[in-house]
């Protein structure tokens, strides 16, 4: 196990810090077709599918999951997760292998990892302004226009503000910001656009019906037109699951558009439960009541009540959005307070949803449109800035903390007084002692990568104290807030919990259990 883990972790620790090696990995399935060049630990882990070896194979295996894991969650920090988890486990190893009791050696290692994560706690700054954030995303991305770019986006939609990166159509960077909250699904036919220019449909103070029915046949839409007209609405958005032909042609005939302009869009989501989501949300946001088949609802039984408001709306071939909505605010304040109480435990594509779901409710809009010189250049810029905003957001939520692997030598000294206070315990000892170790191990090799010898650098950085920081880029020890180099808290947090808990899984595995007839030719 210990020798498929050193794989990856030798093929992973190039990419740490300012200055990283690049890693070329051939393209699966040709050997004729140019090698991916990546940067990205994470990345990197995911193109290992399989080991030759099938020892080797489960060892890095484990890694693989928690960079995998680490880097759907946080964006970042998978090179320092790989580098800790390989200290941690090659200590951990050899002092079982001297007779340890892996239990209790695992136990100590929790109980110490509790304690760098109060450390790190203690080290919190909050982000404040443009230039910090900027200075934030360079350390994330080392990319200069995309860290300038990222730290306006950030500045104007905050943590939970919904940021959609699309490749762009020339050779930099663009953004656009949105106003209001959008969603994906756009207007059912280009009859409906009204704008002076481009396919566009804009709608003021607009009713909005909500439901996840199938409108199979006009007659459907008769009650709805004629409630609307009964109170004098004039224009409506309709959020619905399906809309046939013969229902559209009702919508979109001349005497019924002068009475009533109706705007159809398709309910989100690709999956029932993202409908539900998003009908959930739009009724909350535009106070209207979602009529929906599990309710047994009809079209045919409409209410004034059931329709939303919003000051302004709009729709295009892709997408629609709100501005303005006229929702209770105490209503969908308990609702953003109960999204944010799930986000707590979720992880995964959970996580994502309900980030995305905050984003349209409370936080600012933008499009970050990113070009290229080839496909594969606009490809690898494109999974850059999605890794960058992620890492950003959890730094604006859960704060910063000293970049370079400092904040993580400033553990030290916590570390070293518990190992005082556990010196007549072997396997506490040995724990800490162990987490000493791979609390340095991120500084030791950001330093040989750039170039410096890491030894000198600890003395140097330890002589200077916990307000300096080491910049790889100049060779020098300076001031923390001269250098302005900063880490995301959460994600420092994250690659300690992925480190220490993945290395002590692999430590306390009392089998292997191998397939009898494994792939001939496997995948390296």
């Amino acid at each position: 196990m210990w020798a498929g883990i050193d794989r990856l972790v030798r093929l992973i620790s190039p990419t740490l810090g300012p200055l990283p090696r690049i890693v070329a990995i051939e393209a699966v399935g040709s050997r004729t077709a140019k090698p991916e060049l990546l940067d990205s630990g994470g990345t990197i882990a995911q193109r290992v599918i399989q080991l030759p070896d099938r020892g080797e194979d489960v060892g890095a295996m484990i890694l693989r999951q928690v960079l995998d894991e680490l880097q759907e969650s946080e964006g970042d920090g998978t090179a320092t997760a790989a580098v800790m988890f390989g200290v941690i486990f090659d200590r951990g190893r050899r002092y079982l292998t001297a007779g340890g009791n892996p239990i209790r050696l695992r136990r100590y290692l929790e109980e110490g990892m509790k304690l760098i994560l109060s450390e790190l706690d203690r080290q919190r700054l909050q982000l404040q302004g443009k230039e910090q954030l900027s200075r934030l995303a360079r350390a994330i991305c080392f990319d200069d226009e995309m860290a300038k770019m990222a730290g306006e986006i950030f500045d104007i939609i905050g943590a939970y503000g919904r940021l959609e990166v699309r490749r762009g159509s020339t050779l930099g960077l663009e953004r656009e910001y949105v106003e209001g909250m959008y969603w994906n699904g756009g207007f059912r036919s280009r009859e409906m656009a009204n704008a002076d220019h481009g396919l566009r449909a804009n709608l003021e103070n607009a009713a909005v019906l909500i439901t996840d029915l199938d409108i199979d046949s006009p007659e459907q839409l008769v009650p709805v037109l004629q409630t609307v007209i009964d109170e004098g609405i004039q224009q409506v958005l309709l959020v619905s699951n399906t809309l046939s032909e013969r229902a559209m042609g009702l919508l979109l005939a001349r005497p019924n558009r002068e009475k009533v302009f109706v705007v159809a869009v398709k309910t989100p989501g690709l999956t029932n439960t993202a409908r539900q989501e998003a009908i959930e949300d739009l009724a909350v946001l535009t106070g209207g009541r979602a009529l929906t088949k599990a309710a047994g609802d009809r079209l045919e039984a409409v209410r004034a009540q059931d329709f939303g408001r919003a000051r302004r709306a709009w729709a295009d071939s892709r997408s629609f959005g709100l501005s303005g909505g006229r929702g209770n605010p105490r209503a969908l304040r308990q609702h953003i307070a109960g999204l944010r109480q799930m986000l707590h435990g979720a992880n995964g594509d959970d996580r994502k949803r309900l980030l995305e779901r905050l984003g349209q409710l409370i936080g600012g809009s933008a499009i970050l449109y990113v070009g290229g010189s080839s496909p594969t250049a606009v490809e690898a810029r494109t999974q850059l800035a999605k890794r960058t905003a992620e890492a950003m957001r959890g730094a604006i939520r859960e704060g910063i903390a000293p970049g370079g692997g400092t904040a993580l030598l400033n553990c030290r000294p916590a570390l070293r007084r518990r190992l005082a206070d556990h010196s007549a315990d072997d396997d506490a000892r040995a724990a800490y002692a162990i987490l000493l170790a791979a609390v340095e191990a991120p500084f030791r090799v950001l330093a040989a990568n750039a170039g410096f010898d890491p030894n000198r650098l600890l003395f140097e950085l330890e002589a200077a104290g916990n307000h300096c920081v080491f910049d790889a880029l100049t060779g020098r020890i300076l001031n923390l807030r001269e250098a302005g180099i900063y880490d995301s808290l959460a994600v420092v947090k994250a690659a300690v919990r992925g480190a220490v808990g993945g290395a002590t899984l692999g430590l306390t595995a009392g089998a292997v259990v191998h397939r009898r007839n494994p792939p001939e030719q496997p995948v390296t």
